[in-house]
């Protein structure tokens, strides 16, 4: 039987989620805060943590963290539907989370009752999921841990207390500035040689000769986030590629995943609008409950529109709208790529995108959390290229040189 840890430090939630997976045929224990759930995970073995963002001591941020350091496991988030909320599960997802639900807020329809229906559907989901492909999320919690610790060291000898109990400041140790991981996917251990792979890959991109306007179109889902940041942090802007992404998640998170990518990639990266321009070296990103269409192609630029219309494979934004305006209106040199997450959003789009002429990519199953959307466009015969997760940038810059271009 599936084990699955439920943590949060309201009873009534932990209530209302144990008894909700219960019914579906799990086991379950719970845990109060994020110092229990650590020690839950290395004693219980669950298959799935639901674990809260924000709770008193330990929260969830940290739990994940010191989880993907020791006992990786696949964890879902439930996180408050507001800006702090939003940034806090961003974090989490970084350190290894696998997707989150938002708790209800008042700010809409829903309620604890859907709150308990989605997590028994997002648990049913990534029950499944590939766990060796959190072998990146162990190195990145433990990269992250120990940045911050050597930071803590550092800042705590630059400063010491007088005898008067005044602070004095030592200027001699200084904290290290952090710097982007290139961290290679299931590679643990193997930071230095991931950001040598990295700067190789953006000198050897100095040297090549790109097609002129590239677009890329990509689309993810459950687990998808951790590896975009890592393809945009690899991306070289001597690429000029124009980025469409196209991210299941929901409104209030979608601008903060922009601002995060824009400010770990050499792209200017922004939440896309209705009526937008997107030129090379720019992206942006789908907004959450809006679907996102490629209205027109001027001069090199993509001129893009909102549509709020019926959800498609039950998402809003759909990949699947995004890629086939793409590949009914894009001139230019146009690849589609598809990552980890749930359901076929996604196929009938790259089989758009061949169609069209254009390139395809798909992630390969040993590094999908989970292996449903890139899965399902394999299998429609229309996908050039299936690499790991940390190949996608290798592949898109392969893939738009003209050394390499193999479509006339």
């Amino acid at each position: 039987m599936t084990r699955v840890l439920v943590v949060d430090d309201s009873q009534f939630i932990r209530t209302v989620i144990d008894n909700a997976l219960t019914e579906a045929g799990y086991e379950v224990q719970t845990a109060t805060n994020g110092a229990d759930a650590v020690d839950a995970v290395a004693e219980y073995d669950p298959d799935v943590v639901t674990m809260d963002v924000q709770m008193p001591g330990v929260d969830g941020i940290e739990a994940v963290e010191r989880i993907m350091t020791t006992n990786p496991t696949v964890v879902l988030m439930l996180s408050a539907y507001t800006e702090r909320g939003a940034e806090a599960t961003l974090d989490a997802l970084e350190r290894g989370a696998a997707g989150f639900v938002h708790k209800p807020d008042g700010s809409d329809s829903r309620n604890v009752a859907h709150l308990a229906d989605e997590v028994v559907e997002r648990v049913d989901e990534l029950a499944d999921a590939n766990v060796s492909s959190l072998a990146l999320a162990r190195v990145s919690a433990t990269a992250h841990a120990t940045r911050s610790e050597r930071s803590s060291r550092q800042v705590t000898a630059a400063t010491t207390v007088s005898a008067t109990g005044s602070t004095e400041t030592i200027t001699e140790s200084q904290p290290e500035p952090e710097r982007r991981s290139g961290t290679r996917f299931g590679v643990p251990g193997n930071e230095a040689e991931a950001d040598s792979d990295a700067e190789l890959a953006t000198n050897d991109a100095a040297t090549r000769e790109f097609v002129p306007n590239p677009t890329i179109v990509l689309g993810a889902s459950t687990g998808g986030p951790k590896i975009i940041e890592r393809t945009f942090e690899r991306l070289p802007i001597e690429l000029g590629a124009k980025l469409v992404v196209v991210q299941h998640m929901p409104a209030g998170f979608t601008d903060r995943f922009a601002a995060r990518l824009d400010s770990r990639s050499e792209y200017d990266v922004r939440e896309a609008g209705d009526g937008d321009r997107l030129r090379p070296g720019e992206a942006v990103i789908a907004p959450g409950d809006h679907h996102l269409e490629v209205a027109a192609t001027v001069g090199g630029r993509l001129r893009l529109c909102l549509d709020d219309g019926e959800p498609r494979h039950g998402v809003r934004p759909a990949i699947d709208v995004t890629m086939e305006s793409a590949a009914e209106r894009v001139d230019d040199p146009l690849c589609g790529v598809v990552l980890t997450g749930m359901g076929r959003d996604g196929a009938a789009g790259i089989e758009a995108i061949s169609a069209a002429g254009g390139h395809t990519v798909a992630q390969d199953e040993a590094t999908s959390p989970v292996f449903g959307i890139p899965g399902q466009a394999i299998r429609t015969g229309h996908v050039d290229d299936v690499v790991p997760a940390d190949g996608i940038a290798d592949a898109l810059v392969d893939v738009f040189s003209v050394e390499g271009e193999t479509d006339d």
